[in-house]
């Protein structure tokens, strides 16, 4: 083989490997986020439930709920632009406003970001009312 057809097939080769490199990686970067809403939750559980679950054993709880889809049922308590919480205890954050009534009982879906040791708070995000 000539001198020439090798240095064109190592050519070749690198920006071939180059360029399904580059495309793995920006898949990778900027995969779709992910659709909650459309997820079916992992464990649905109550407002009060939930808060004492991380009250007695904090890594156990993150362990069992942090970063997957649950339902919580509760009391909303309070309503703040897009955020509802429910029994004061459970942060439900929303994409739009919310106008639901206080004193009302819901079940919200959302991802569990975690425990909020501050205000004692459970935390979830991407909700949606059930």
């Amino acid at each position: 083989m000539s001198t020439k057809k090798k240095v064109l097939i190592t050519t070749a080769t690198i920006l071939i490997t180059a360029i399904v490199t580059a495309y793995l990686w920006y898949g990778y970067l900027y995969k779709d986020a992910r659709d909650v809403s459309g997820e079916d939750a992992a464990f649905t559980v109550t407002a009060e439930s939930l808060t004492a679950d991380y009250q007695a054993a904090q890594q156990t709880a993150d362990a069992k709920y942090l970063n997957k889809t649950i339902a919580v049922s509760g009391i909303v308590t309070t309503v703040a632009d897009s955020v509802v919480t429910l029994n004061d205890k459970v942060f439900c954050g929303f994409e739009k406003k919310m106008n639901e009534p206080e004193g009302k009982e819901v079940t919200i879906k959302g991802r569990c970001i975690g425990y909020d040791e501050l205000f004692g708070e459970v935390k979830l995000d991407q909700c949606t009312l059930k």
